[in-house]
């Protein structure tokens, strides 16, 4: 399999660790490939759908960067990398059925290119295939990534259900995130500092690292969702608006109330057309909220930053600072 080019991400990174990452995630893509190997050709057709699709391997890239504050050269950190991006990949399947999305990763979605059964079985059967991997890296590992999974899946009905009565809208839908989103963030660091050897201390800052950074880099991703004008993102623009999710900036400026509010909140009550999606997105881009959402995702990361304070100053812990400030710097 060719290697993939070194995200964005790493760009800026000490040579060392950029190697050496890079080499694990050549890894990490090939064990993949193995993973969505099935003796049914309609099976691993629809498994490598995602896998082939592409993908910034965050995930994995986390595991080999807190590696790094114990053995960055354990082989256990591989399959960390790919049970964490399998587990990721499931839930891309079973979100891409609940909002009814059309486009991920610039590619037809699979429950578009398939159904919404296929699209849910495959998402079951790379948690199966992740939950393999796991076990051959011991107790606490398949412990950890089962509590990310219950944590994940509890956000996903918490987001679905909706705030509770009287629940303020903002810290429900950051709770929501730090589950749906960090838990999983948190995971990888966990397991990347815990299977190389970290203090414990170290793995400690590592996971609270981890769902801040994951928090951040969800709110990157609704800023980008309301900015961005075009497919350069690998899904259309205001993809969370169609499918009824009410991000921050939608959340922020709500909440201010006033004619903009009340404009929005008509247009998210009424028929989503090409029309009624672009004026909703001009309306937030101009408003006030976004710049509001914006500081709430600098707050972010910079709180992840903080966590890494445990951690002794070096050239590991200058790369998460990085990856840090970059999560709400990307285009795509």
């Amino acid at each position: 399999m060719p290697a993939r080019a070194v995200d964005p991400l790493l760009s800026g990174l000490y040579a060392g660790i950029q190697a050496r990452t890079r080499a694990g995630l050549e890894e990490v893509e090939a064990a993949l490939a193995d993973a969505v190997t099935s003796a049914d050709p309609f099976v691993q057709e629809a498994a490598s759908h995602l896998l082939e699709a592409g993908g910034k391997r965050f995930r994995p890239t986390l595991v080999f960067l807190a590696g790094h504050f114990g053995d960055p050269t354990d082989p256990r950190l591989v399959g960390a990398a790919v049970a964490i991006e399998l587990t990721h990949l499931s839930t891309l399947y079973h979100d891409d059925v609940m909002d009814e999305a059309e486009i991920r990763r610039g590619a037809r979605s699979a429950n578009a290119r398939y159904d919404n059964k296929i699209a849910i079985l495959t998402g079951d059967y790379l948690f199966a295939r992740a939950s393999e991997v796991t076990a051959g890296l011991g107790t606490e590992a398949t412990r950890v990534l089962a509590r990310a999974i219950a944590r994940l899946v509890d956000g996903q009905i918490r987001e679905s259900r909706g705030p509770r009565p009287r629940q303020d809208p903002v810290e429900h839908y950051m709770a929501v995130l730090a589950d749906k989103t960090g838990a999983l963030i948190a995971a990888a660091c966990r397991l990347g500092g815990r299977l190389a050897g970290a203090p414990p201390a170290e793995v400690e800052a590592l996971t609270q690292y981890g769902e801040r950074v994951g928090v951040a880099f969800q709110l990157g991703d609704d800023l980008l969702d309301i900015a961005t004008e075009t497919v350069t993102s690998g899904k259309l623009p205001g993809i969370d608006l169609l499918a009824g999710v009410r991000t921050l900036p939608v959340l922020y400026l709500l909440r201010r109330g006033g004619r903009d509010a009340e404009q929005l909140a008509r247009l998210l009550g009424g028929e989503h057309d090409g029309d009624a999606l672009a004026r909703a997105l001009a309306l937030l881009r101009a408003s006030p909220a976004f710049a509001e959402a914006r500081q709430a995702a600098q707050t972010e990361v910079d709180r992840a930053k903080a966590a890494l304070d445990p951690l002794p100053p070096g050239p590991a812990r200058s790369a998460l600072e990085e990856v840090a400030d970059r999560v709400l710097d990307r285009e795509t």
